[in-house]
């Protein structure tokens, strides 16, 4: 195994790798980026391979950033920028990280920022040292971005401490002896649900994933199913060198928040969507647990914590997470931002990929799941839909599903439910309603969207670049974005609500929450289950012990609670369930995968799936592809070398 550099050889390499000739004038350490601040910023950009050797020689990332004694203050550095970019680009927000250097300006004709060849560019950088980046302004705008933004300047030094102290625990001297490396399931396996992994080496414990039970995901409570937290492997809780994050459906996130109130204090990565959808749908949960009394397992503060901690990584972007432990993420094709993460242990030593929750086929959001890597020795994949019988319908069999359903509804001026997570499933079920109504296959009428369905759409138009090339372009390029078409209404208050209700016209809403646990998706069915004319459309998984899988096999009563009175109100509106609209690969899709692996791994472990399931994907992996297969129970230990 390669012995990590100690922090004073790595200045030592810096300072004599970078020419005489560029005065630098500090070498710090952020996470497992080095950061070498230089004064003649210019001579440095006439000499950019020195990144390169660098890199080389450290086996680390390294940033050139100009001296802080060259940036301009913010507030004239903005004053500045504002009057120097044309009007007519349009400048939404200006926003300065500390972290990088770099001022991002966010406008609506990012063109006109950049300037013929880079003209204007080039004289916002010279005349205040910052370096610009331009992003083109998302159409709506998101308030959880926004906020996000914002705490992270009042914390930025805070921030800059933080990843010093994550730069030196990296350089910590390597335990001599044997290296081994293991895996302990910690839930998720042989079911779905608060999915949990724990990566250890003799060095290093990396924690994949911390969800929340499906039965409770969306609402918390006292009696939440959790990961195995309290597994001696795991304790102290203080001894993780970091916590991976593979997607932010609260069955991989929604328990994350409690271990910074247990006593974690070490980073979090994930993709840059990840950290803003997760925290997200965890303030949302938050707020469900207060409205339907219940306790939560953590607060508000947890959750900022939790973002002050997080390291976002692009796709594709390796890092060190820990000694002897790289990352990698790879796009998963589940929502946005999911990500395979490879681990590259040791000097070669092992690799190892948790394909998180996958969609191997190209999707109106997204393109399929990644599976080609350099190294591969073990694999730890989903089974949601694994069973024997798991095949999924097609894209276009879906939406031409719903279109049968929705104008069957329409002809008898009844309302149509679909209950859906807020993130993923509810911005291809907008995709496909814009398109048949944009193209009369169904009569145009008000789509409503209630819960956090409006703020994820937002989110998603902040992050194109992790959209299908196909829909990247229909927005960018052809300046027709269906997200933003007038069919679609936000449920932005009580008031909006009730006026839904009452209103006799039909229409299309779109709830949280997916599995119908709590969230507005509730108070649709209790105005509107007792009609005959109606009709609940389900459009994705319902998991055991939910009360949508109940309504699914055929409940004849909703049981609910009002101003602390029980109330039943009896299901007679019609039930549909259209295939086709999951975020999870089908049996058939799974397969493809495996077989399309590069390299093939020796290992693969099953999760993420109902225990039948779970041992038949399994079995079959092994019959087709004779590779070695085990369905791991919880608080199962494998070890892998």
């Amino acid at each position: 195994m390669a012995i990590e550099k100690t922090v004073d050889e790595i200045k030592d390499i810096v300072r004599k790798t970078i020419p005489s000739d560029i005065e630098v004038t500090n070498i710090d350490f952020e996470a497992s980026v080095v950061v070498v601040y230089i004064k003649n910023f210019e001579t440095y950009s006439q000499n950019t391979d020195i990144v390169r050797q660098l890199a080389q020689v450290l086996r680390r990332r390294v940033d050139i950033r100009p001296d802080p004694s060259l940036l301009a203050p913010e507030e004239s550095a903005e004053k500045k920028i504002r009057e120097i970019i044309p009007a007519e680009a349009q400048v939404v927000d200006i926003f300065f990280d500390e972290e990088t250097g770099e001022v991002i300006i966010e406008a609506l004709s990012p063109g006109a920022v950049i300037g013929k060849q880079g003209a204007v560019l080039n004289e916002i950088k010279k005349e205040i040292g910052w370096a610009p980046k331009v992003v083109r302004a998302p159409p709506i705008a998101s308030k959880t971005i926004g906020d996000i933004r914002t705490y992270m300047r009042t914390i930025a030094n805070e921030r800059k401490d933080f990843l010093r102290k994550v730069g030196r625990r990296l350089s910590r001297p390597i335990i001599e002896g044997e290296n081994w490396v293991r895996v302990t399931s910690l839930g998720g396996f042989r079911e779905v649900g608060r999915s949990a992994s724990l990566l250890s080496t003799r060095q290093s414990k990396v924690l994949i994933d911390c969800g929340l039970g499906t039965s409770d995901q969306d609402a918390g409570g006292p009696n939440v199913p959790a990961p195995y937290l309290n597994a001696p492997e795991l304790q102290p809780i203080e001894s993780l060198d970091a916590i991976v994050i593979t997607h932010a459906h609260l069955d991989h996130t929604g328990l994350l928040p409690a271990l910074f109130k247990y006593g974690y204090d070490g980073p979090v990565y994930c993709t840059p969507p990840t950290r803003d959808l997760m925290s997200m749908l965890q303030l949302d949960m938050l707020k469900v647990a207060f409205g339907e009394g219940k306790k939560a397992p953590y607060d508000s503060s947890n959750i900022r914590k939790e973002v002050a901690n997080c390291i976002p990584l692009k796709y594709g972007e390796t890092t060190d997470i820990s000694p002897d432990v790289r990352l990698t993420f790879q796009n998963a094709g589940h929502i946005l931002g999911s990500a395979v993460a490879h681990f590259h242990i040791g000097d070669g030593l092992y690799n190892i990929a948790f394909s998180g929750d996958i969609k191997f086929e190209k999707t109106w959001l997204f393109n399929p799941a990644n599976n080609k890597f350099p190294r591969l020795e073990a694999l730890v994949m989903e089974s949601t839909y694994g069973g024997y019988h798991d095949i999924q319908a097609s894209r276009q069999d879906a939406s031409q599903g719903l279109k049968t359903i929705v104008e069957r509804v329409l002809g008898r001026q009844g309302k149509v439910i679909i209950p859906v997570f807020a993130v993923g499933r509810s911005q291809e079920i907008m995709l496909v309603l814009e398109e048949l109504m944009r193209t009369g296959q169904v009569p145009t009428l008000q789509v409503w969207l209630d819960g956090m369905i409006w703020e994820a759409t937002a989110i998603h138009t902040a992050y194109p670049e992790y959209l299908n090339s196909q829909l990247r372009t229909q927005i960018f390029q052809n300046g027709e974005n269906p997200f933003l078409s007038p069919i679609f209404k936000r449920v932005d208050s009580v008031e909006t609500r009730q006026k839904i209700l009452n209103d006799p016209e039909p229409c299309i809403v779109l709830a949280t929450s997916g599995m119908m646990n709590g969230g507005p998706v509730l108070e649709y069915m209790k105005h509107w289950a007792d009609s005959a004319n109606n009709t609940l459309i389900f459009v994705g998984y319902q998991a055991e012990g939910t009360l949508g899988r109940r309504i699914q096999r055929g409940a004849k009563e909703l049981q609910m609670t009002e101003r602390g009175q029980q109330i039943s109100v009896p299901i007679t509106l019609n039930i549909e369930t259209v295939d086709g609209f999951s975020g999870h690969s089908d049996r058939r899709q799974l397969l493809n995968f495996v077989a399309g692996l590069e390299p093939k791994p020796s290992k693969i472990f099953l999760g993420h799936g109902e225990e039948h399931k779970c041992l038949e994907l399994a079995s079959t992996i092994h019959k087709k592809f004779g590779i070695e297969t085990k369905a791991p129970q919880n608080l199962e230990t494998v070890r892998l070398r």
